[in-house]
């Protein structure tokens, strides 16, 4: 794992329980939030191998955000969601589930991507942490 994405780790270990959002096949972050004592889920549309202690669970969080009307239900019992190298077309799928779970969300871009929902910027390691923000009205 990068000294950058070591750093992402140990500033999402600040909550206790996560959901990675398209984990496929770079586990290593939630491996690392399991070690310090964090209990993970990750998501993604394919199967995934998950590292022992993450619980896998094959969902779509654009389908999910759809059909949204209240919680979002299991696996969405977190005080976080966060996606690592998110698309654009699944930051705000991500931030409605979240929201309605009560849980904050916090992902990267891929690099040449700005975000399309409101956000607030936090330099971990070298790279951008971004945090979805309320917009008000």
């Amino acid at each position: 794992m990068t000294a950058a994405r070591s750093e992402l780790a140990t500033r999402l270990a600040a909550y206790d329980r996560l959901l990675e959002v398209g984990i496929g096949r770079r586990p290593e972050v939630a491996a690392t939030l399991v070690d310090a004592g964090c209990a993970v889920t990750a998501i993604d549309v394919f199967d995934a191998p998950v590292p022992d202690g993450v619980d896998f669970v094959r969902d779509d969080v654009v389908a999910r955000a759809e059909r949204l009307d209240g919680h979002p239900g299991d696996p969405y019992h977190v005080d976080a969601v966060y996606a690592l190298n998110c698309p654009a077309e699944l930051q705000r799928p991500a931030r409605d589930v979240a929201r309605a779970a009560g849980a904050d969300f916090l992902f990267t871009t891929l690099g040449f991507e700005e975000p399309v929902i409101p956000v607030d910027r936090e330099t971990v390691g070298g790279e951008t942490l971004y945090a979805a923000t309320v917009r008000h009205r």
